[in-house]
């Protein structure tokens, strides 16, 4: 049975239906793969800027305080010396990247799983273009109300369209990403995907291949 979704226009009103890849958008998502995504991406995204400062970075002398021996004080040779207060971190932070990579065929089954996730639980929304006559933030906050999409909406578009940036910009729970950037993370995290049936063909031609549905 073909995998097919209901097209919408910008009044909420059936425009025809999509029949969908099952190589994309047809998969059984398997958690350990998605959490493996996610963690991976999350990585990436970390600063790594933590810094602290050996006893070598510290300031203060590196004349030992007092004689080795006949004080009745313990041995020291150095102000800077972790034991002291203000020397020197043993084992601290220090500035690294903590991203890494996943293997392409696991990472794109990642993203077919995500895409096929959202198709399941009926939060793909399928427009058929999204075109607006003014340039206003209303009118995209109008077309998420008449479609019914509370909480994070994410959009994804294949085309730089500054002006439906400038309109979403205003909208917190709004996100556009572009179709090349498409990823686990952004699409789990959002509670609807919304896409125009172009964009679907052209998603499905970056990604679509030849393999089986899992």
């Amino acid at each position: 049975m073909a995998l097919e979704v209901e097209v919408k226009n910008l009044k909420n009103e059936k425009a025809g239906m999509l029949v969908l890849n099952d190589s994309v958008f047809g998969l059984r998502p398997a958690l350990p793969l998605l959490h493996e995504a996610v963690v991976m991406q999350l990585a990436s995204m970390r600063q790594g800027t933590a810094a602290t400062k050996t006893r070598g970075l510290v300031s203060g002398s590196g004349k030992k305080p007092w004689k080795q021996k006949g004080t009745g004080r313990a041995r020291a040779g150095s102000s800077r010396s972790p034991v002291w207060r203000g020397g020197g971190i043993v084992f601290g932070p220090h500035p690294r990247p903590y991203g890494y990579a996943m293997p392409q065929k696991k990472s794109r089954k990642a993203l077919h799983m995500a895409l096929s996730e959202k198709v399941h639980g009926g939060s793909l929304i399928v427009l058929e273009a999204i075109e607006f006559e003014e340039v206003k933030t209303k009118l995209v906050a109008r077309l998420l109300k008449e479609l019914k999409l509370d909480g994070k909406v994410l959009m994804v578009t294949s085309k730089e369209d500054g002006a439906l940036m400038r309109m979403v910009r205003n909208l917190p729970h709004v996100q556009i990403l572009d179709i090349r950037r498409l990823n686990v993370y952004d699409i789990l995290h959002a509670k609807w995907l919304v896409i125009t049936r172009e964009d679907v063909g052209k998603l499905t031609e970056i990604l679509g291949d030849h393999e089986q549905p899992a």
